[in-house]
């Protein structure tokens, strides 16, 4: 909208291009010296974009529609105490990249001009914020607008001789400001006498030197802190500042250094291509702050990273280089709890000097840790330890928290004076983060959230800034983005781009009457078969609805339809786009976040009874034991005539006097599905569980009633084994089509150290062995892990071993070999996901390219470019982990709310023992938490742990023995954690 053609234009009396050359000199492989001269078209028609200039708007160039992009700069731009006749801002590459969360604010800085030559400045610096920056210019109601300044004839700048880039693009920035403010002028005084208001082009940038030549040249200037501290919510925008800027001007003074200086990027990587160094992503456990670990190719087992000291400044999730400890520095995995909160209350964010990086409190929890595994209690397995050296990749977000009362000096909300203050993220492995506010007192009790800036050697956390109040802590609605914000889901609404791709008529819109339609071509009209979806209740994203009719020779045709969501969504339009980057539909309790605008999702697209569809079918012949004689792919038209919840296809099924054919086929589905079960597992698919519990809400407030966990059907398994058989052949098909491109699903089989310690456990606590020399020999050892006086045993050893197991990824054919397609869990040798297209990305790419693969209609050229099919597939791994996690977050805080105020006894068992406290499992609620010794008696009662029986005996008046697998009482109240102030279950011993 805001880009201009930049198209030579033909029309003689545009200003006649004026022509700038550019010479380059480079040497070739072969030792030839090359001269480059790269010519520039300067021109006068690259319009100013401001509403109040008509001289612009009369040489506009057009577009290939004819047309001329509609002016962004507003006539009348809000002024302030300096500038009260209004202001277009013209900010350099600095201003963005530290107040970038300022720019985004609604109720503040419009009508800004994005110069070419910062707008390239940010893209080089920062690919994060360069998006940012071009979503800005996308804005309608921000007006910003993108001034090719290095075009245009009268804002180029050519590089004088001895003067760096750097001063260069200053100057670029200064001329367009002087012209930008000549021309306003110029244009203001050539409208009718009644516009006298001339607004000031004014340049914000916080270089000194800068600032000084624009004094001089009588350039309109500002620091940004200067220009923000004159708007009305100064004080909150002040805030959004990066910290990084304030840093460095303190930093002049002498101060200790807490940690060792980062070696350079080229030290890294010749280090670690010698082997001496390694790489990978820092991991910081959830029950102890002090352990990270990362994961490298050199070592079977994770390197652990001990204390802040070797952390080095990485914050979990960043991409790190480490180098090896020596062996006598080789410890065991921690098998103590250690909090932050307990271990450093009482920091102060304002001092910095003096303090030792490693504080007492931590070097005596630290020590404990080595003697004990120096000691004999474990079996003796330290693992290689191992210390950060640099990073690679900063992958820093915005952390969601609250502030830490215990650090603030002043909390009375009439204060305004400047206070560093403690933020404690709601993610336990990241550490504080200090931030500067004039707000504190508002600030108390809300859910916030910042970002980090920068961590210096000479500073204990790293320094951050407030971008904004999400609401008041344990609200809904603060709770609901904050968990959104956390686990990074877009949830804002789609852009006006991406609606105008929906089909016209809305709502209205229907399959076509007439079969010589467009919209006929290459289906098959499959209205007559009796289709019927089954899907949980309330849902109405209908992704799949199924038929199953008997043969003249006995077999089965057997058919899957799902949603044609490929016809309305066309490759690399705003709404593909749009989906490709959320990258899957987000459950959470009490809402849907689409990937899809909702007229798909829930209506185009889904396959809801009694209305003819779209869509896209698998169709089999299946023998009466299950046998796949053919199958067959095509775009049809189906009209479902029922939709069912499990439970009620369920009762329909099991109901005797059902005799009509519809039930039929769900009768004939069922019989098939099961033996289809049997055959996986008789090829060594898993059975695993997963925790999973249901919240009943309220349906008007949405405030959770109950917590139930889920139970399954034979109907919920009915869907399960068509959906994973069409998934199954389609990925055959798509895949003998496109060998290198294929966008596939893999599973890796675990490496035998993952089950080490669960298979050690059983072998200990219970004579039961565990193997796992393939996925079928695990499958029947947990088949024989059970307990006569214990059924729930069963359950919590799946649970145990799902969370031993690699995730499934998305990944594209040609990046792997074939024997490293097999997906471990199902034991399938190919798999893809092609079911779900409404709300997974994944199944729309499957089905554009299974729609080529039959000679349907031809293959984009995205899909058929490896490196892009590798980024999709990277994003949408991301997000499809991510959603996961939301969704889990969503019900562990609607289960805490569920259980405010009550006090409840349960049945638990005990999962995990450390040497101070244990972590308790309750089926009920689906819910796990750490019991601490200090949570069993004050004083904290002193125990003894035997760490080869996994045995905690706590001694004194608690005086009792807890051991792995143990099944215990437990008390279900709940607490605000004061970690991360969650509503949070606590469980004590009963």
């Amino acid at each position: 909208m805001e880009y201009f053609s930049l198209k030579r234009s033909n029309a003689a009396d545009r200003g006649g291009a004026n022509l700038s050359s550019k010479v380059y000199v480079r040497s070739t492989k072969s030792g030839k010296v090359q001269k480059i001269v790269r010519e520039l078209y300067l021109r006068k028609d690259i319009p100013c974009s401001s509403n109040l200039c008509k001289a612009c708007l009369d040489i506009a160039p057009a577009d290939f529609n004819q047309k001329t992009a509609p002016f962004v700069l507003s006539d009348t731009p809000a002024g302030s105490k300096d500038y009260p006749n209004g202001i277009y801002l013209v900010p350099d590459t600095n201003a963005f990249l530290t107040g970038m969360d300022l720019f985004e604010v609604e109720n503040a800085f419009h009508d800004v001009i994005v110069l070419q030559t910062v707008l390239e400045e940010v893209k080089n610096r920062s690919l994060p914020l360069y998006h940012r920056l071009i979503a800005l210019t996308k804005h309608e109601n921000k007006r910003f607008y993108v001034f090719f300044n290095e075009f245009r004839q009268e804002t180029h700048v050519s590089r004088d001789s001895g003067e760096t880039i750097n001063d260069r693009n200053d100057r670029a920035v200064r001329r367009a400001v002087q012209w930008y403010n000549e021309h306003i002028t110029h244009a203001v005084a050539a409208r009718s006498k009644k516009q006298t208001r001339v607004p000031t082009v004014v340049m914000l940038t916080d270089d000194k030197d800068c600032l000084r030549k624009a004094k001089a040249d009588k350039i309109p200037s500002s620091t940004l802190a200067d220009f923000v501290f004159g708007l009305e919510n100064a004080d909150e925008l002040l805030d959004m500042m990066s910290a990084a800027q304030d840093q460095r001007e303190v930093r002049s003074k002498k101060t200790e250094l807490f940690y060792s200086e980062h070696y350079t990027i080229s030290k890294m990587m010749t280090g670690v291509k010698a082997g001496v160094l390694h790489q990978g992503i820092f991991n910081v456990s959830p029950y102890n702050y002090l352990e990270g670990s990362v994961h490298v190719p050199a070592f079977d087992k994770s390197l652990l990273v001990l204390g802040r000291e070797n952390g080095n400044r990485a914050v979990s999730g960043d991409v790190v280089v480490v180098e090896i400890l020596p062996q006598d520095q080789w410890k065991a995995p921690s098998t103590k709890i250690i909090e932050e909160e307990t271990v450093n209350k009482n920091d102060n964010p304002e001092v910095e000097d003096g303090e030792n990086i490693v504080s007492e409190k931590e070097r005596k929890a630290l020590q404990e840790e080595v003697k004990r595994a120096h000691g004999q209690s474990t079996e003796g397995r330290p693992q290689p330890t191992a210390r950060v050296v640099g990073i690679v990749k900063r992958n820093w977000r915005q952390y969601v928290g609250h502030i830490d009362r215990d650090s603030i000096r002043t909390a009375s909300k009439s204060a305004r004076q400047q206070q560093m203050v403690f933020l404690i993220p709601m993610d336990k492995r990241v550490p504080k983060i200090r931030i500067r506010t004039r707000q504190a007192g508002e600030l108390l009790g809300q859910r916030v959230l910042a970002t980090i800036d920068s961590w210096d050697r000479d500073s204990r956390y790293p320094m951050g800034h407030f971008v904004r109040s999400l609401g008041e802590l344990e609200s809904k609605g603060a709770e609901t983005e904050a968990l959104l914000l956390e686990w990074d889901v877009q949830y804002k609404p789609f852009p006006k781009t991406v609606l105008d791709c929906l089909p016209a008529e809305g709502h209205d819109w229907k399959v076509p009457a007439s079969t010589d339609d467009p919209g006929w071509k290459g289906r098959k009209d499959l209205r007559d078969l009796l289709v019927c979806s089954i899907d949980p209740p309330g849902c109405v994203d209908i992704d799949d609805a199924l038929h199953a009719r008997k043969l003249p020779n006995g077999n089965f045709e057997v058919g899957v339809h799902i949603a044609d969501v490929s016809h309305f969504v066309k490759p690399n339009n705003a709404m593909d786009k749009e989906a490709s980057q959320r990258g899957t539909t987000v459950y959470l309790v009490d809402k849907r976040i689409d990937m899809l605008p909702m007229l798909l999702g829930t209506d185009l697209c889904s396959l809801k009874p009694y209305v003819e569809r779209y869509a896209f079918s698998v169709l089999w012949e299946i023998t009466p034991d299950a046998d796949i004689v053919e199958s067959h792919f095509t775009k049809s038209v189906i009209r479902s005539r029922e939709a069912f919840s499990y439970e009620q296809a369920q009762i329909r099924i099991d109901d005797s006097g059902a005799q009509d054919d519809l039930t039929a086929g769900m009768r004939t589905l069922l019989m098939l599905s099961k033996k289809l079960k049997q055959k996986r597992y008789d090829a060594g698919a898993l059975n695993l569980a997963s925790p999973e519990v249901k919240v009943q809400t309220e349906s008007e407030t949405s405030d959770p009633v109950d917590v139930q966990t889920k139970r399954l059907l034979d109907t919920n398994s009915l869907v399960e084994e068509f959906m994973l058989l069409a998934n199954i052949s389609v990925a055959a098909k798509n895949h003998e089509a496109f060998p290198q491109t294929a966008l596939l699903r893999r599973h890796g089989a675990p490496p035998k150290t993952n089950f080490e310690e669960l298979a050690n456990q059983l072998k200990v606590k219970k004579g039961l062995e565990l193997r796992t020399d393939s996925s079928k020999a695990l499958a029947d050892s947990l088949d024989l892990c059970v307990e006569e006086s214990e059924p729930f045993f069963n359950t919590l050893v799946r649970i145990m071993a799902t969370r031993c197991m690699m995730s499934a990824e998305y990944f594209c054919a040609g990046t792997q070999a074939y024997p490293e397609f097999r997906h471990y869990g199902l034991a399938s040798e190919i798999y893809t996901h092609f079911t779900s297209p409404i709300r997974r990305y994944a199944d729309l790419e499957a089905h554009r390219q299974l729609a080529a693969a039959i000679d349907y209609e031809p293959l984009d050229a995205s899909l058929h470019s490896k490196s892009k099919l590798e980024g999709v597939c990277k994003n949408i791994n991301v997000r499809h982990r991510n959603a996961q996690m939301a969704g889990r977050a969503s019900i562990e805080y609607y289960v805490g709310q569920a259980l405010k105020g009550k006090d409840i006894t349960e049945d638990g068992f005990v999962m995990k023992v450390f040497s101070n406290g244990f972590v308790v499992f309750v089926p009920r609620f689906g819910i796990e938490s750490l019991i601490r010794l200090r949570d069993l008696a004050t004083p904290e009662p002193e125990a003894e742990f035997d760490g080869e029986n996994y045995v905690l005996s706590v001694k004194g008046g608690v005086g009792r023995e807890v051991e792995l697998f143990q099944k215990v009482k437990v008390r279900i109240t709940d607490e605000v954690e004061e970690s991360t102030g969650k509503r949070k279950v606590k469980l004590t011993l009963v």
